[in-house]
């Protein structure tokens, strides 16, 4: 399994950086590509834009790949032959290995309805080739950011959810106790009009 990785050396400018400008966030990208050279150029490439980067051949190798390393974007080529572009985005997202992961398909520029099945089908995002590496380093930054963001939100959405269900239970629970308030005072109530009664009974019996 190819993995392109690059050491980054801190420079004393980089700690007089404001925070938020040091460094930017080293993402994982899986690149599955059936052609060799565009394998290897492309993973350097995004290699030196600060990418870790593992590479696949095809949608099989690319499942094997997930298991032991999973990937914050996953790049497909949608020229792949063994396993269209298309079905090994469907594979790996029913095979639950892709996580949060954003999808984006590399088309043709001569084949611009791949685009439209492209996200017809799912994917976040498409390029189009050849592609201009530093385009492309944006794009996918954007997408992860989305997913990033749609990742938090589901999360908040679900802590509310789980607030709202504890409330509910507390005041279910308070409920009960309520009544048992409201059942115990009547039963005192009424204890006191039976002793009030009977003080009465004798008080006028001893007359």
């Amino acid at each position: 399994m190819p993995i392109f990785r690059r050491n980054r050396t801190r420079h004393p400018q980089d700690l007089e950086a404001p925070e938020g400008e040091q460094t930017r966030c080293r993402l994982r990208v899986l690149l599955i590509d059936e052609n060799p050279t565009a394998r290897g150029v492309v993973g350097r490439r995004l290699s030196h834009l600060n990418y870790d980067v593992a590479l696949a051949e095809n949608g099989f190798i690319a499942l094997n790949t997930l298991v032991a390393r999973p990937a914050d974007i996953i790049l497909i080529d949608m020229g792949l032959t063994m396993l269209s572009g298309i079905a090994t985005m469907k594979k790996i997202r029913a095979s639950g290995l892709a996580g949060n992961a954003c999808f984006v398909m590399i088309t043709s520029r001569l084949d611009p309805a791949a685009a439209v099945e492209a996200l017809d089908a799912g994917a976040d995002d498409h390029v189009v080739k050849p592609f201009d590496l530093d385009m492309l380093d944006a794009r996918l930054r954007h997408q992860f950011a989305r997913v990033e963001k749609l990742g938090d939100l589901a999360r908040r959405n679900a802590e509310l959810d789980a607030r709202i269900a504890r409330r509910a239970v507390e005041l279910g629970e308070t409920r009960d106790a309520l009544r048992e308030m409201q059942a115990d005072r009547s039963r005192l109530v009424n204890s006191i009009q039976a002793l009030h009664d009977e003080v009465e009974r004798l008080s006028a019996s001893a007359a």
